[in-house]
């Protein structure tokens, strides 16, 4: 309903002010074009987005002050705290990175955008930008119609930077010549209520535009032609600050409860923020005069002085906020609690994670692991085991062969609620992005759909076994009870070793899978011995036939219970380098001319 008004009420004032005044078309197009560029830049930067970011995330957020830290390199170095926000809410949304990690991002997001300030008042407003604009949106257009991605990645981010400063330039140029036939110094409010109603209006013009630092140039270059007072100036920027948090809102509308959350935690930072500078106004004005005068900034550069005071009420809110980061996120926790899902849904799959390839592929691995939770209490009560007793019994075998509870329960229905629903979702995912997907993931994108696979044959043939399991780990016959309760000590051992590997947090990969193949190795018998095993109890007259005939059945559903568990396992517990060598080894292998000569030999 807010959209079906909001944009017809846009294009009317647009339309209104066209007509009004010529020279209002050249802060208008100023402003499209800025935000233009924006679009361009953004574009640029998710080039470079490949490969290592899941590994720099993990080494850069680790503790509060680095994801701070990562919060200002990386508005710094785009330009953008609204693109920083709705890629952390990808990030968070997929499970790569924690909630405080991601609220230490936006933190730093918010005094990462101050030095979009900086830059235009001190170089953007003194020199003819656009000069370097036409160079450099001659250059970006050129490298962005090359076909290798990264120098397309280079060709946005050129011509981004070449609409950014073409428009500013035009918004510099329209207000020089708006205030020779409409002065909106004349509007000046006041003292508070000044400061509210321009704060208001500086958010209102943010969400219109969706971007601060369109609403900073735009006051800035209004400030510069002398359009508004320098108090109205600061109350525009507070309010711009607040506005910014509308994008993360939106980016989190798609998004997961995690990524509400810390839309929930921008929200409450910059609000806060936003009061502190309002309250203490006079403080800060005070301040900025007095940082002004050190670094020796005239007293009537108002740009420049804008700039600090948009720093220092930054800084102010970093400083009251960080000490209170862990009790934010335990607070949007309980206020924004997981939803307790009688049928199981996806957590991870969200379309917040279409961003970026790493997200993509982050946020299915994590699903397929959810689906291995769910799936593991199945087959667990399957084999009439407690999870609790898979996972912290001391002695498994023991513990399983006295355990003779039989678990009550429909295994078809419970795989229709915990297990079906889940696998078609991550399904449906995977088909969905793969055609957006590089190359270098579309090899583990199709081990992940595997392991799902896996995990999904892995409780089918629980179900098979479950009959013969129930009712022959109650006979008073031990060698038939033995038999059965050894094939259940091999499933849950192996579901306990994934279990454990899955938790370990600085698990070596390779290490990890060789164990498990060796594990494997050791629970499994082969066919062979499985029949030599059985014809020497009949033999002895242990079991009857009838007996040997379901061992020998239902030995294969454990033997693929086995397999198909290991290979999944696999998949998930192997690294996105160690699988990208391994196919790379593979191709090398294909191509190898010598092999294709003798196997032709």
């Amino acid at each position: 309903m807010l959209k079906k008004i909001l944009l017809p009420s846009i294009l009317l004032v647009l339309a209104y002010g066209f007509w009004v005044s010529p020279d209002f078309k050249e802060i208008a197009a100023g402003v499209s074009i800025f935000l233009f560029g924006m679009l361009f830049l953004e574009e640029g930067f998710r080039a470079f987005t490949g490969g290592l970011l899941e590994k720099l995330l993990k080494k850069t957020t680790d503790k509060t002050w680095k994801s701070l830290l990562f919060g200002v390199v990386s508005t710094t170095v785009m330009q953008s705290s609204s693109l920083v926000s709705v890629i952390t809410i990808s990030f968070i949304s997929a499970g790569m990175v924690t909630l405080v990690a991601g609220i230490g991002i936006i933190f730093g997001a918010n005094i990462g955008t101050t030095t979009g300030a900086w830059l235009v008042a001190a170089f953007g407003l003194k020199v003819k930008i656009s000069a370097y604009a036409m160079p450099m949106l001659v250059f970006g257009i050129v490298l962005s119609f090359q076909k290798s991605k990264y120098l397309k990645g280079i060709g946005a981010v050129l011509a981004g930077l070449g609409f950014l400063f073409l428009g500013i330039h035009y918004m510099k140029e329209g207000f020089e010549a708006f205030k020779d036939s409409f002065d909106l110094a004349a509007f000046a409010v006041e003292g508070y209520p000044g400061l509210f109603l321009f704060a208001a209006i500086g958010a209102l013009a943010t969400v219109v535009m969706q971007s601060s630092h369109a609403t900073l140039v735009l006051i800035l270059t209004a400030l510069a032609a002398g359009q508004i007072t320098y108090e109205n100036g600061l109350a525009l920027a507070i309010g711009a600050n607040v506005g910014t948090t509308i994008t993360a809102i939106i980016g989190a509308l798609s998004a997961n409860v995690q990524g509400k959350r810390l839309a929930g935690a921008h929200l409450i930072f910059n609000v806060v923020t936003g009061v502190i500078a309002i309250i203490f106004i006079s403080q800060f004005v005070w301040a900025v005069d007095a940082v002004s005068a050190r670094f020796g900034i005239a007293a009537d550069n108002y740009t420049m002085k804008l700039a600090v005071f948009h720093t220092l009420f930054n800084l102010v809110g970093v400083i009251v906020m960080v000490p209170f980061i862990h009790r934010l996120a335990d607070y949007l926790f309980k206020a924004l609690p997981e939803r307790e899902l009688e049928i199981a849904e996806p957590r991870y799959l969200n379309e917040a994670a279409y961003e970026f390839p790493e997200t993509v592929l982050k946020a299915v691995k994590q699903e397929v692991w959810h689906l291995f939770d769910s799936a593991f209490e199945l087959m667990a009560h399957g084999l009439n085991l407690h999870r609790t007793e898979i996972l912290q019994a001391e002695d498994l075998k023991k513990t399983i062969d006295d355990d003779r509870e039989v678990h009550e329960f429909d295994i078809d229905e419970q795989y229709e609620i915990k297990v079906k629903g889940l696998y078609s979702a991550i399904i449906e995912f995977i088909s969905r992005s793969q055609s957006e997907l590089p190359s270098v993931f579309a090899e583990e994108m199709f081990r992940l759909r595997t392991a799902a696979t896996d995990i999904v044959e892995s409780v089918k043939h629980i179900k098979h076994l479950r009959k013969n399991t129930t009712q022959y780990m109650l006979s008073d016959n031990e060698h038939i009870r033995d038999e059965y309760n050894r094939m259940r000590l091999q499933i849950a051992t192996l579901l306990r070793e994934i279990y454990r590997m899955r938790e370990e947090d600085d698990l070596d990969h390779k290490l990890a899978v060789k164990d498990l193949k060796k594990m494997r190795k050791e629970i499994r018998m082969s066919h062979g011995e499985m029949n030599d095993h059985i014809s020497g109890v009949l033999r002895a007259q242990g079991i009857t036939p009838k007996m040997a005939t379901s061992l020998l059945n239902d030995f294969n559903y454990v033997d693929g219970t086995l397999k198909e568990l290991y290979s999944c396992a696999r998949a998930l517990l192997s690294s996105h380098e160690e699988l990208l060598a391994e196919a790379r080894a593979q191709i090398s292998l294909d191509d190898d001319p010598t092999e294709e000569a003798t196997a032709a030999a």
